[in-house]
């Protein structure tokens, strides 16, 4: 054990100067329990032998009481993009009030696309219902819903746009092959919703069997989400390395921590072409902030990871094993302490101490965590430059808001057609109503109406521009419009739900 470093004042080590032989670190404490589990993990960490340099910011639920809607200061910014290591505890977004979140904006800004979220489970010293558990979810950072364009398009109607790209898709998915090579995994498995969603999510399963094809000694697999979940929650040891766009991956890594034992265990790499963020993936817990009772083995094992990406391959396997030993000598936090095989319930402090006591340790039971000091990191994925597709305009959609009966509303509609352009089809909520539509169907005052170039004919962006124009003298209320291509003959957009 080092005795120096187990009493060292964690905040006299936060303000000492880098004598320019420590790997610079930004690190934010946080908001809730952040402080708390941020100055224990970065104990052990020293106690382990990390040679980092702190340089701390301030972010979180101050900056944005001050007014601050970005959660962040400019000068945080140029910390991070200096260090390009950010240690982040996890922190508070207030409620409401348009307040963006943090996590988001730092992924994306920083280019932080890929979200690597190891879920173990710990048996017999954590209670689980699948001893057997080692699955890696690696979800894509950047796109999908969170983008967070939103907007209320009338009374009833809200809507949140879904961004897949191909770019991104490939670099997630080839991110997730590199890193099962990289750690002797077996097999990947993507999980989408492409029966439902056939052109953002089956643009990502058909990135991800393109690329699954160049690596032939790992299995492959895909899984609809649904099922795949059910699976995932059932039998988690069929699975490896799991690769998601975003939002499911930010669901199912949670599911998959709390399934292994706890998401209070579970560490979280984000990593970029240029900068990398390390964090627990539970949030700050504010009830139980002060109390020296949260559990910073989240963040501790980000630490771990945050270690192994610096090379400092070594101190990620003396700290992991000294936790996992902690662990299987039964020395527990409240959450994970369970009679009858926790042997000792210990507050924040006091675990971190118990790790550091253990430094040089390996566990008798669990599997020794072995980092080889001579690998080095794979280089981060970059997206295949792709010729254009031929793209040409057919036709556009206009969205509305209309409280009218259908029929009613197809007469004001077809005010726009002439001999170019007719009215094809009129959708609410994306189940075709007109023409031949089921009087059964809910309608709410949100209506997608089709225009198209009629047979022979030729659609130009000129007709957009007329449509609207007749569309305005007849009193429509139009709310958006999408315009409507085919890229090498392909449609590049979808049927209506009947049609």
């Amino acid at each position: 054990m080092n005795v120096e470093a187990k009493l060292i004042d964690i905040d006299d080590y936060i303000g000492k100067a880098n004598d320019g032989s420590a790997t610079p670190v930004t690190v934010a404490f946080g908001d809730g329990i952040g402080p708390e589990i941020m100055k224990a993990s970065l104990k052990v960490l020293i106690a382990g032998g990390a040679n980092i340099a702190i340089e701390p910011i301030e972010i979180g639920e101050q900056l944005y009481r001050s007014g601050n809607t970005a959660g962040i200061a400019p000068e945080s910014w140029d910390s991070l993009r200096r260090t390009k290591v950010f240690y982040k505890a996890p922190i508070t977004t207030p409620q409401g009030g348009g307040y963006k979140s943090l996590n988001v904006t730092v992924r994306k800004s920083l280019g932080l696309f890929a979200n690597i979220r190891p879920c173990v489970s710990y048996d017999p010293f954590i209670a689980t219902k699948h001893p057997i558990m080692d699955v890696v979810v690696v979800r894509e950072n950047e796109e999908d819903l969170y983008a967070g364009i939103e907007h209320r398009q009338t009374d009833d109607v809200y809507q949140c746009l879904k961004l897949i790209s191909r770019p991104g898709s490939e670099k997630i998915v080839r991110y997730a092959f590199e890193y099962a090579r990289a750690h002797g995994r077996k097999k990947v498995t993507c999980f989408t919703k492409d029966n439902i969603m056939k052109l953002t999510d089956g643009l990502f399963h058909k990135v991800f069997d393109e690329v699954a094809a160049e690596y032939p000694d790992i299995e492959n697999e895909h899984w609809i989400i649904d099922i795949g979940a059910a699976k995932l929650a059932d039998t988690p040891e069929a699975f490896d390395v799991v690769v998601m766009p975003n939002l499911y991956g930010d669901v199912l890594s949670d599911v998959a921590a709390q399934i292994a034992g706890s998401v209070g265990l579970a560490p979280s790499a984000n990593i970029g072409a240029q900068c990398a963020m390390f964090e627990a993936i539970h949030g700050s817990a504010p009830r139980r902030a002060g109390q020296d009772m949260a559990n910073p083995s989240g963040l501790l094992l980000a630490g771990v990871m945050m270690m192994a990406h610096l090379g400092q391959r070594d101190v990620a396997e003396r700290v992991h094993n000294a936790w996992l030993k902690t662990i299987e000598d039964g020395l527990h936090t409240y959450d994970i302490y369970k009679d009858g095989v926790s042997k000792e319930k210990l507050g924040t402090r006091d675990f971190a101490d118990a790790v550091i006591s253990r430094l040089g340790e390996t566990p008798q039971r669990l599997a020794a965590a072995v980092y080889d000091q001579n690998s080095k990191p794979f280089a981060v994925p970059e997206a295949t430059p792709r010729t254009p597709a031929k793209k040409e305009l057919v036709g556009m959609d206009v969205f509305v808001h209309s409280t009218a009966p259908v029929e009613e509303l197809a007469r004001e509609m077809k005010t726009a057609e002439s001999e170019l352009v007719e009215l094809a089809m009129i959708t609410n909520r994306g189940v075709k109503i007109w023409p031949g539509g089921l009087p059964e169907t809910f309608t709410t005052d949100h209506w997608r109406c089709r225009f198209l170039a009629r047979e022979g004919k030729q659609f130009n962006k000129a007709m957009v521009l007329d449509i609207l124009r007749q569309l305005t003298g007849a009193g429509v209320d139009f709310v958006k419009t999408e315009q409507l291509y085919t890229f090498d003959g392909e449609p590049g957009y979808s049927l209506g739900q009947g049609q």
